[in-house]
C-alpha cells in the first residue's frame, strides 16, 4: 500500500466532515436569509450556537454511514460515478436517521426545509471536495508521483487488454514496468535486482494465465519479498481471509492482503503508535534521564547505542537503546558465538553475557534499555506492538516463511514477549509473531501493551 494513498484516504475523512458542516452552516443561513423568509415566513428561530453544536453531531452521522457505505476504503483511484453514488447512498442514508430522530425528538429541527437542504448541500459539497482530491491525486498520478510499479504475468487477451490499459492510463495508478507469459526462474532471478533497489510494489496474474500451484508459487514469492498480489476472480485454489475485489478497466482483478495492517488498520495503527508513546514519553523522561545519568557515571561510552535491526520490508534502520553493555561490545560477539543459547534458530543469547555492565544488568532485567526505542516509535521506524527487531546478519538467516515477519514494522513488544520469549524456540516465537500480524487489530495491541508490564515484572521478559 503506498503512502500516498494512506494519506489521501485519511484526508477524505476531516475534508468530508468540514464539508457536512459547511452544508449544515449553509443551510441555515438560506433558511434565515432574507430571500427564503419573503416566501417563508420563520415563526421560531432557531440559536445559530445550539444549532452549531447540533451540526457537529450530525457530521460524526454522516461519517459513520460513509463508512458503512464503503467510501473510506483505501484505494488509489475510483471511478467517479461509484463514489458519487455512494455518496449519495450515505447522505441518504444519514439523512433517514436524523428524520427518525427529529420525529421523536421534533425540538432538534423546528425547519423541514433545512433538513432537505442539508441533504442535498451535503451531497453536493462532499462530491465536489472529493472531487477536487481526486483531482490533486490524478495529477500527481500522472507526474509518476505515489504510481505503483507493478509485474503483469500471463499469455491471455485479459492480460495484454489490462497491461495495454495500464500503459495508457497513467492517472490508474500503476506502471507496468516488466512484463512476462511466465513465472519461469530466469524471470524471478531478473526481478530480484528491481526488488532490492524497490522498483516494483506488486505482481498481478493475469486470465487463465497458469494452474493453481503454480500460482500458489508466485503467491509465496511475493509474501517472501513483501510485495503485493492480485489475480484475476475465479483463479486462485487456496483459502484467505484477506481478499480485496477490484476492478481495473473493468477487469475483476482480486488482492491478496498480507495482513490486516493494509489500508485503515496502518492509519489506524500509526496513529495509536504516536499517541502512546508520546505520552509515555513525556510521563518517563525524568526516569529516562535518571538512567541516562547512572550509565554514563557506570562505564565509559555513549549513553544511547545506535543499532542496526532490519524492520518492515527488510529495510535497515538505527535502533535506539540505553547503553547496557561495555563499548565496543558488538566487536566481541564473534568470540562468544560458540557459547550461543539460542543453537536452533538465527538468534543469540547467553546466559551472563560477560560484556554486560552492572548498570545495564540492572536496566536490562526490567526491560528498562528499550524506552529509547519510543523515538524509533515516533519516527515510524518502529511500532510499540509487533515482532521483534532483529539484527541483519540474524535476518539473512530466516527460513522462507519467517521472512513473514518484515511484513510489518517491529515492536518495542509483541506476542512472543508476552508468551514467554526467553523459554521458546525460535520457530514458536516466529510462530506467534505470524499469527499476530495475521489477526492484528487495536484490541490485541491493546491487551499486548497491558500484559507486558506484568511479563516484566514476573521476571519472564525479554532482555
Amino acid at each position: 500500500m503506498k503512502r500516498s494513498e494512506l494519506i489521501f484516504s485519511a484526508l477524505l475523512v476531516p475534508l468530508d466532515y468540514l464539508m457536512i458542516f459547511c452544508a449544515g452552516v449553509l443551510a441555515y443561513q438560506l433558511r434565515f436569509g432574507q430571500f427564503v423568509q419573503g416566501l417563508r415566513p420563520v415563526f421560531y428561530a432557531m440559536d445559530l450556537r445550539q444549532y452549531l453544536v447540533i451540526v457537529a453531531g450530525v457530521g460524526g452521522i454522516f461519517l459513520l454511514t460513509f463508512a458503512v457505505s464503503g467510501l473510506y476504503a483505501v484505494r488509489g483511484t475510483r471511478g467517479l460515478f461509484d463514489e458519487i453514488g455512494k455518496i449519495f447512498i450515505g447522505c441518504s442514508a444519514a439523512m433517514t436517521v436524523i428524520i427518525i430522530t427529529v420525529f421523536f425528538q421534533r425540538e432538534i429541527f423546528s425547519s423541514r426545509f433545512i433538513v432537505v437542504s442539508g441533504w442535498v448541500l451535503s451531497f453536493v459539497l462532499v462530491t465536489l471536495g472529493r472531487s477536487f482530491i481526486r483531482w490533486i491525486q490524478r495529477l500527481l498520478l500522472r507526474r509518476g508521483i505515489g504510481v505503483r510499479n507493478v509485474v503483469v504475468i500471463g499469455t491471455d487477451a485479459f492480460t495484454e487488454e489490462l497491461a495495454k490499459q495500464l500503459h495508457k492510463n497513467t492517472s490508474l495508478g500503476f506502471r507496468v514496468v516488466l512484463r512476462s507469459d511466465t513465472f519461469s526462474d530466469s524471470f524471478r532471478e531478473e526481478l530480484l535486482p528491481k526488488i532490492q533497489s524497490h522498483q516494483i510494489d506488486e505482481l498481478i496474474v493475469g486470465y487463465g494465465t497458469m494452474p493453481s500451484a503454480d500460482m500458489l508459487s508466485v503467491k509465496e514469492f511475493a509474501d517472501e519479498h513483501h510485495l503485493a498480489f492480485r489475480y484475476v476472480a475465479g483463479l486462485l485454489g487456496f483459502q484467505t481471509t484477506h481478499i480485496k475485489l477490484d476492478t481495473i478497466v473493468d477487469i475483476p482483478i482480486v488482492e491478496v492482503l498480507r495482513t490486516r495492517l493494509d489500508g485503515w488498520g496502518k492509519i489506524w495503527k500509526r496513529g495509536f503508535d504516536m499517541v502512546i508513546s508520546s505520552v509515555l514519553a513525556i510521563i518517563l523522561s525524568p526516569l529516562l534521564f535518571s538512567i541516562a545519568v547512572l550509565i554514563k557515571i557506570d562505564s565509559a561510552g555513549p549513553v544511547i547505542e545506535k543499532l542496526d535491526r532490519v524492520g518492515e520490508k527488510g529495510k535497515t534502520f538505527k535502533l535506539r537503546k540505553f547503553r547496557s553493555m561495555i563499548k565496543n561490545a558488538h566487536a566481541l560477539k564473534k568470540e562468544l558465538l560458540q557459547y550461543n543459547e539460542r543453537r536452533d534458530g538465527p538468534l543469540f543469547k547467553i546466559k551472563d553475557d560477560p560484556r554486560v555492565t552492572r548498570v545495564g544488568r540492572m536496566i536490562r532485567k526490567l526491560s528498562l534499555d528499550e524506552l529509547p526505542q519510543l523515538w524509533n516509535v515516533l519516527r515510524g521506524d518502529m511500532s510499540l506492538v509487533g515482532p521483534r527487531p532483529h539484527e541483519p546478519e540474524e535476518v539473512a538467516r530466516y527460513e522462507k516463511w519467517q521472512k513473514r515477519l518484515l511484513t510489518i514494522k517491529p515492536g518495542m513488544t509483541g506476542m512472543a514477549q508476552i508468551s514467554g520469549r526467553s523459554d521458546l524456540h525460535f520457530d514458536d516465537e516466529a510462530r506467534l509473531d505470524v499469527y499476530y500480524i495475521e489477526n492484528w487489530s487495536v484490541g490485541l495491541d491493546v491487551r499486548i501493551l497491558l500484559r507486558t508490564p506484568w511479563v516484566v515484572l514476573s521476571a519472564r521478559s525479554v532482555s
